[in-house]
């Protein structure tokens, strides 16, 4: 009896759609947990790859979402489906540390304020096949690292959350496949704290692919502007991850490429100077990536930090324009707690 008081049982959800290639680490590192009391819950999303057999062979409870609905969704139904006093969400391209649910539900059992358990990862990706996977894991584990401490958002790879918690807050929203994690966190802060800790740590299969982190980059940014619209709902807003003028500068600096052709030369000293500020915009960034993979791998990564910036402003645009012409886009984080109806 004390040692299930001691050790709640935590349920272990992993929504996973289409990522068997990464979906066997993921269980290993579960499996290699040091806490004691855990079950396994893979909530598979209508996958057309092996990722069900390979769920079942690691002897994962594997429930099947009717048609592919998202990872709110599969987060959802997983959780309807727990037996845990603590719901420890995973995706299923990251693989924890193995003191990572201990710490996890330390924490929570610390302080009954704190609703929620955020981790970071390491900045190597889990599987490395590509420089965008490299750029990306790097430029998330910076931001991560310098968004430590209590937050204001919510970040759903690595998450812990009482069960009593959850209940009370209701469910993920299904309508939102990119940025359902922002609209948690706006109504978990609103009566928990919610903490991210390097103590909580996993290695994460970012995007390998420059058209699939183009598309996420773009979605997740235009979807965000309804929410900062709504800014007094959304307690301390967003401390880490893009900011909005170092997008601005990048922007500036293609704008201003054109000022020598129509002006002069002397017009060249204005996209230096916007670059210039790109760069210092992000340097405690640029630094970290330095000191972590060395000055070659600096360049290409300002560049491909400049292009996603671009891409950031284009998106940014959109969504304006959408939420100046468009009702239901302004309504998009209007209500949450209906959607569980």
């Amino acid at each position: 009896m004390d040692g299930q008081v001691n050790n709640p049982l935590v349920s272990v959800i992993v929504p996973n759609y289409n990522y068997a290639r990464a979906l066997g680490l993921c269980l290993t590192s579960v499996k290699e947990q040091t806490y004691p009391n855990l079950e396994l819950i893979v909530v598979d999303d209508c996958s057309t790859d092996d990722s069900v057999r390979v769920a079942e062979s690691y002897g994962a409870r594997v429930l099947r979402t009717p048609v592919n609905s998202g990872p709110a969704a599969a987060r959802n139904l997983g959780a309807a489906n727990a037996s845990g006093e603590i719901l420890f969400f995973i995706d299923s391209d990251v693989a924890a540390k193995p003191d990572a649910v201990a710490n996890a539900v330390e924490l929570l059992g610390s302080d009954p304020e704190i609703g929620a358990v955020c981790g970071n990862y390491d900045p190597v990706p889990l599987i490395r096949d590509s420089l965008v996977e490299e750029y990306r894991c790097l430029q998330q584990s910076y931001w991560l690292i310098a968004d430590e401490g209590r937050i204001m958002t919510l970040y759903t790879a690595l998450l812990a959350v009482p069960a009593r918690v959850f209940a009370e807050i209701g469910p993920f929203n299904p309508r939102l496949r990119e940025t359902e994690n922002a609209d948690y966190g706006l109504r978990l802060a609103q009566r928990y704290q919610i903490w991210l800790t390097p103590r909580v740590r996993g290695v994460h299969d970012h995007d390998h692919e420059l058209r699939v982190l183009v598309r996420k980059v773009f979605t997740r940014t235009a979807l965000h502007i309804p929410m900062y619209a709504h800014k007094p709902e959304f307690p301390g807003g967003l401390s880490s991850g893009p900011r909005a003028w170092v997008s601005i500068a990048a922007l500036a600096t293609v704008v201003a490429l054109v000022l020598p052709a129509l002006f002069g030369a002397a017009f060249l000293l204005v996209p230096l100077v916007t670059f210039a500020a790109f760069v210092a915009g992000d340097l405690p960034m640029h630094r970290f990536v330095a000191r972590e993979r060395g000055p070659l791998f600096l360049v290409y990564f300002v560049a491909m930090h400049f292009f996603l910036n671009l891409v950031i402003a284009a998106a940014a645009f959109s969504g304006v324009v959408a939420w100046l012409t468009s009702g239901r886009f302004r309504r998009l984080y209007q209500r949450p707690e209906a959607v569980a109806r």
